[in-house]
């Protein structure tokens, strides 16, 4: 089963989740879902294919008129089940074949989503080159790929979304940014200041609060990490001329 990144967080920053949620909140239900070996056993025709990365087989059938998006009892088509399993020829194939790479699934899941979860660079990679959209609004949480990646802290990915023009500032129905998730659900360590460093280079709003007024750099002078506090720090001073000049005064 693949976990939505909250189910993963440990320590401090689990107590800081449960917190700012608050305690009536199943974090645990809304997880992101892979196929599991009984379904993938059982899969026929272009998901079959999808699952063993059988790109032949994926434009024999689309030839033959299997609709190529599909959906399995939990709503993925194959190309969600191709993402999952990492099938590169079989992605280019089923989009070769007319397959949506926006679709989601039942947790409102897209491709590409599904590959920032897993910090899968190079299946992301073929997405976007492909055509796959950096910008929609998926899961549960009304978020994002890159707020999704930001909290697992994988760096290339979030740096491959914001060449990819993914928003930077999207708040989801957390009311959490991608800056903010990269820091009230990391750990402070370095691969969540890397991730953040790159949503700072390029140029995320760090005045962006949670629904209590925090900033990132107040969520990470809370939390005692000094590289992000260094780092949002900078940021803020950095753009401070260019927002003053914006507003037409010193």
């Amino acid at each position: 089963m693949m976990k939505r990144p909250g189910r993963a967080v440990a320590g401090p920053a689990a107590m800081a989740l449960l917190a700012v949620l608050g305690s009536s909140m199943d974090i645990s239900a809304q997880a992101q879902v892979a196929p599991g070996a009984a379904e993938a056993v059982a899969y026929t025709g272009l998901h079959a294919a999808a699952q063993r990365g059988d790109a032949a087989e994926v434009r024999r059938l689309a030839a033959a008129g299997a609709r190529p998006d599909a959906r399995d009892a939990y709503g993925r088509t194959p190309l969600h089940v191709a993402a999952y399993a990492k099938r590169h020829d079989a992605i280019r194939a089923l989009v070769q074949a007319g397959a949506d790479l926006g679709a989601v699934e039942r947790d409102r899941y897209d491709a590409v989503t599904i590959a920032a979860v897993a910090g899968d660079e190079e299946t992301l990679r073929v997405l976007l080159s492909l055509g796959a959209s950096a910008r929609l609004t998926t899961s549960r949480y009304d978020g994002t790929a890159l707020i999704a990646a930001a909290h697992l802290g994988h760096a290339g990915v979030v740096r491959q979304l914001i060449a990819a023009g993914a928003p930077l500032d999207h708040v989801n129905n957390l009311h959490w940014t991608a800056a903010i998730e990269a820091v009230v659900l990391g750990d402070g360590g370095p691969r969540h200041q890397e991730t953040l460093r790159a949503l700072v280079d390029a140029g995320a709003n760090l005045q962006l609060a949670d629904r209590q007024g925090r900033t990132p750099l107040m969520l990470a002078r809370d939390r005692g990490y000094a590289e992000m506090v260094r780092m949002l720090e900078a940021g803020a001073l950095t753009r401070r001329p260019a927002a003053t000049a914006a507003r037409g005064g010193g």
